[in-house]
């Protein structure tokens, strides 16, 4: 997959659950960066560990997240944060995959992982309630705004409702609850991930190999005309010379006893 089309599809999909305070600022720092190294944003979180500690979760358009990326990552944003220098005292940068247990921050994200166990904090408390967490059944509402995630609830207190639809927008946060079924997925698509990593590999291996024959065979040709040429350049020096006389042939005679 290109740079190009990767750009165009972290810049497709806006998330729905975003950053507050100086998290959100560097997010809004971080964001265009990724984008333009092919990259999309999930979370910003800071936190005290270790003074402070600003994680920034990120991935791949189809969402996987190696070591060596993280390691592009940092290479791009570290400079671009040293610059506009979000943070009023010393913090330590982490850039980290979202984790199997990852937070939902685009509509995909809750349509990709319909049928898996989820906590929800809601920013806008419903009938009461800020938490909920349940299984989430899937998304409903046409477009980006105004999607909403329905989630059959597991802590339903007696009397609730067994289902709530919660507006993406409305939530604070929204995360995955780590189970063997989460688990085996992660692992069933990670494994198609190397999959295609290794087709992809495969492929490339494949079209070199046919460039390189392809230039090789020009090469020969190339070879072959010059080598013709020179033949015919030689026959046309030996056709050159002009006949000897008979006078210089019996010169040549006579010189000769």
């Amino acid at each position: 997959m290109t740079q190009a089309s990767d750009r165009l599809r972290t810049e497709s999909e806006p998330r729905l659950i975003v950053e507050q305070g100086v998290a959100a600022r560097v997010a809004a720092i971080a964001e265009p960066v990724l984008i333009d190294i092919g990259y999309r944003l999930v979370r910003v979180r800071i936190s005290g560990l270790d003074g402070c500690t600003v994680q920034i979760m990120a991935e791949r358009p189809d969402g996987t997240m190696t070591v060596e990326d993280c390691e592009t990552v940092s290479r791009a944003l570290s400079p671009v944060l040293d610059v506009a220098d979000p943070i009023d005292r010393a913090y330590r940068l982490e850039i980290s995959s979202p984790g199997m247990d990852r937070p939902l921050v685009r509509r995909s994200d809750f349509e990709r992982y319909a049928g898996h166990h989820l906590k929800v904090e809601m920013a806008v408390a419903i009938e009461g309630r800020r938490r909920f967490r349940g299984v989430l059944m899937g998304v409903e509402g046409l477009g980006v705004e105004g999607a909403s995630a329905r989630i059959r609830r597991d802590d339903a207190a007696p009397g609730e409702a067994a289902e709530a639809l919660l507006a993406i927008e409305d939530m604070a946060e929204a995360k995955l609850v780590l189970t063997d079924a989460l688990i085996a997925e992660a692992l069933r698509r990670g494994k198609q991930a190397e999959r295609q990593a290794q087709e992809m590999q495969r492929a490339q291996e494949m079209q070199e190999e046919a460039e390189t024959t392809e230039e090789e065979i020009q090469e020969e040709a190339q070879q072959a005309r010059h080598e013709r040429a020179g033949h015919t350049n030689g026959a046309h020096r030996a056709r050159d010379f002009p006949p000897a006389s008979a006078d210089g042939r019996r010169r040549a005679q006579n010189e000769g006893e």
